[in-house]
């Protein structure tokens, strides 16, 4: 077979490319065709979507993708956009809209609710974090190595970028998998919002960095309370009732929302010439763009209408995001030497070893039994989109090479395209750690009760949602059963509760066949599986209903399916029933069209809810 001559082809792709966008540039220049910045603009969307499909296919990140598309098409690639001016004003307005998006998905009132395990991970890890960064450093200097981090702020800026974690490839992983739900997905999810905020107190305290003094740093912190609190009176006062109005034409309420962005915005900038006009005192209180677009959509999160703000505003988010990180790549300066690649390459390394350093032990020592703490510490291993818009303003500051700028966004991309991977084989990893795991003694939780003092025979394997209103159903109709039902779970976070409805609540790996022959299983009169397939890890139902009827020849066993041919089999595995979720509540409604038809659905809920109540009236262990 004929071999491909790579450089003929590169040459080959790079000037059928020129070919076909020159004349249009040409045009440009000319005057004739499109302005410059809206032909960059088309040639940013361009490049992004045919680098995206390719992506897709390849399943690699989007972000990853974007950042290539940026620098094939940039100053570094076939040099389409050239000009420094329109690179900046893309990145401006992609930078402006990405945090007014975070700002709109921060909700303080569900910070301050949040629990023990979340609440002090949250506060320390992020500092602890940026501390092992600095010192690795220093340390790294202090063998001998200082030629690969030579600059002033190199250290801090270093452990602020393995401190942080991806928000947008985390989130999207665990909505992919259908996991947002579940104890891991809400432990990353909160800790990603403490990660945001610390964050945003990095970009308030960057521009000081060159000179640390406390007195510039509380400036600039009163400059931001100030714009916060000039955007929740006014957001509180006249926007709400500003979207009660726009409400009526749902197409407005976008326009309305990013009219509030920029609004906050152009204050923000503007406080240093109001204390100027009033007090004739010259301070330094104006308050960054991302800044104020963050703090925009922070005041407004809390609004009646923040669900709609955020649906409309989504609708533009990846277009703005596709222009940040495109620009972004379009920024980064050519790669001469092997420094950013042995920088890039230590920030991937210490990104993944803080997570097993800082992340795992405050997960497990807070709370967190060490499945959930190693699960989630491996699952947050990469770096965040945030450190890419710190890096952004970093270099604008001054404060690193571009070198280093180069180097966070190939670590970036490195961690990017690791992360599905430790998605996949976090589990895998985990029983990986279990024997260091045991050596250095950090042990499952101890059964609070032992064999001989709980006596039941119904047991709950798992303890998702259909448990917990399984329990919650229960506990109103048929209480004296309470003391029957023992769950078996592996979250210790949520057994406190369970105890008090007064159920028994015990430990154990569902995909522990040791566990389950441990658990008292072959005493049970009912067995049920509650967890799905798509949440079940290291076994499925199939496997789980066989191990069971192998343990207990007797129990009647109900098991879940999603779908249909999963139902037989694990009919031909000894289940005695398999319910269906989508089934029943594809039944349900059938009834409810029929009582809709017949004018008789009013009735039919006043007559549920004096039965079961009122759902939002409900209490369960998970809401």
């Amino acid at each position: 077979m004929k071999m491909i001559n790579l450089s003929s082809l590169y040459k080959t792709i790079y000037w059928t490319l020129l070919a076909f966008f020159t004349p249009i540039y040409s045009a440009n220049a000319a005057g004739s065709g499109l302005p410059p910045l809206v032909y960059d603009i088309g040639i940013c969307l361009f490049a992004a979507s045919v680098i995206g499909v390719v992506a897709v296919r390849l399943r690699i990140p989007s972000i990853a993708a974007f950042l290539l598309a940026g620098i094939l098409v940039g100053p570094l690639g076939f040099k389409f956009i050239t000009e420094p001016e329109n690179i900046e004003t893309i990145a401006e307005l992609g930078f402006i809209l990405l945090l007014f998006m975070i700002g709109l998905e921060i909700d303080v009132r569900k910070i301050i609710g949040s629990g023990k395990m979340l609440l002090v991970s949250g506060v320390v890890q992020y500092p602890l974090t940026v501390l092992l960064g600095f010192v690795a450093v220093k340390g790294i200097v202090w063998l001998g190595f200082g030629s690969i981090f030579p600059g002033q702020y190199d250290a801090l800026y270093f452990g602020i970028f393995i401190a942080g974690s991806s928000t947008i490839l985390v989130m999207k992983l665990f909505q992919e998998r259908y996991e947002l739900g579940t104890e891991s997905g809400r432990l990353a999810l909160g800790l990603l919002v403490f990660q945001d905020i610390w964050a945003i107190i990095v970009l308030v305290l960057q521009p000081t960095f060159h000179s640390p003094e406390l007195i510039p740093a509380l400036v600039s912190f009163l400059g931001m309370f100030l714009l916060a609190a000039i955007s929740y009176c006014v957001a509180h006062i006249v926007v709400v009732r500003a979207f009660t109005w726009l409400a009526k034409e749902p197409q407005m309420i976008f326009v309305g929302a990013l009219g509030w962005c920029f609004s906050i915005v152009f204050i923000g900038s503007s406080l240093d010439h109001a204390a100027s006009s009033l007090f004739d005192i010259s301070t330094s209180l104006s308050v960054g763009s991302g800044m104020s677009s963050l703090i925009a959509g922070m005041t407004i999160a809390t609004l009646p209408y923040s669900r709609d703000i955020i649906a409309k505003v989504g609708i533009v988010r990846d277009f703005f995001i596709v222009l940040f990180f495109v620009a972004l790549g379009m920024s980064v300066p050519a790669v001469t030497d092997f420094t950013v690649i042995a920088i890039a390459l230590t920030l991937a390394f210490f990104s993944v070893l803080s997570r097993q350093l800082i992340f795992f032990p405050l997960f497990y020592y807070t709370g967190g039994d060490r499945r959930l703490a190693q699960i989630s510490a491996i699952r947050l291993a990469q770096i965040s989109e945030f450190g890419l818009v710190i890096a952004y303003l970093g270099g604008q500051y001054g404060h690193l090479s571009d070198a280093f700028s180069s180097a966070i966004i190939i670590a970036f991309v490195i961690t990017a395209l690791l992360t599905p991977a430790f998605f996949e084989n976090a589990y895998r990893i985990y029983e990986w750690f279990v024997p260091i795991m045991e050596r250095c003694g950090i042990r499952e939780p101890k059964a609070e009760y032992s064999e001989d003092e709980i006596e039941t025979d119904i047991v709950l394997l798992g303890f998702h949602r259909v448990a917990s209103s399984l329990l919650h159903e229960v506990s109103a109709r048929r209480p004296e059963l309470m003391k029957r039902i023992l769950v078996i779970d592996f979250n210790v976070q949520i057994h406190p509760a369970i105890r008090k409805m007064g159920a028994a609540v015990r430990y154990g790996d569902l995909a522990s066949e040791l566990t389950l022959r441990h658990a008292g299983l072959d005493s049970a009169s009912v067995i049920i599986a509650t967890i799905p397939d798509e949440i079940l890890r290291g076994t499925n139902n199939h496997n789980l209903v066989h191990a069971l009827r192998e343990i207990n020849k007797n129990a009647v066993i109900i098991a879940n399916a999603e779908q249909p041919l999963a139902a037989r089999d694990l009919y031909r595995a000894g289940a005695d029933y398999v319910y269906m979720s989508r089934v029943d509540t594809a039944r349900a409604l059938d009834d409810l069209i029929g009582r809709t038809l017949d004018g008789t659905l009013d009735e039919f809920r006043d007559e549920q809810e004096r039965k079961h109540g009122k759902s939002h009236e409900r209490w369960e262990v998970l809401h």
